[in-house]
């Protein structure tokens, strides 16, 4: 693993984000193991909440599957980073903004959420919804 992601894992662990995301993988029955690039996998999460093929918090990626492929792994580290990058749980409110301002400009919590677009929508499997006022 080299310099920056060790970086990531260590970031994630100091603001508190990776022990929550660890927190919810065990309140939510996921088993876990560990990934690529200083990830934490949990698999078979069992709420029904986010509504998501998987979610990260911090360096844990969890998700109710029993496998994820290494696209969508990726788009999850993605988001590891930015954890990293929003200081922890800040992560949460400017998420939760950019979700609602997506919504409102084309009515799909990732098409043009800041979040998901830089972690590469393709990769996340979200669709490229068009803006309200550019659809015919």
């Amino acid at each position: 693993m080299n310099r920056r992601l060790r970086f990531r894992r260590a970031a994630n662990y100091v603001n508190l984000s990776t022990p929550l995301g660890l927190l919810l993988a065990v309140v939510g029955g996921a088993s876990r193991m560990s990934g690529p690039d200083g990830l934490i996998l949990a698999f078979g999460y069992r709420y029904r909440f986010p509504i998501a093929g998987a979610f990260t918090v911090g360096n844990v990626v969890l998700t109710r599957r029993d496998a994820l492929d290494e696209r969508l792994i990726a788009h999850e580290g993605r988001h590891a980073t930015q954890w990293a990058w929003c200081l922890g749980l800040p992560m949460l409110p400017l998420y939760l903004l950019a979700m609602l301002g997506s919504v409102v400009v084309c009515g799909h919590q990732a098409s043009y959420n800041v979040f998901e677009r830089l972690a590469g929508l393709d990769d996340g499997g979200y669709p490229r919804q068009r803006l309200w006022w550019r659809r015919r």
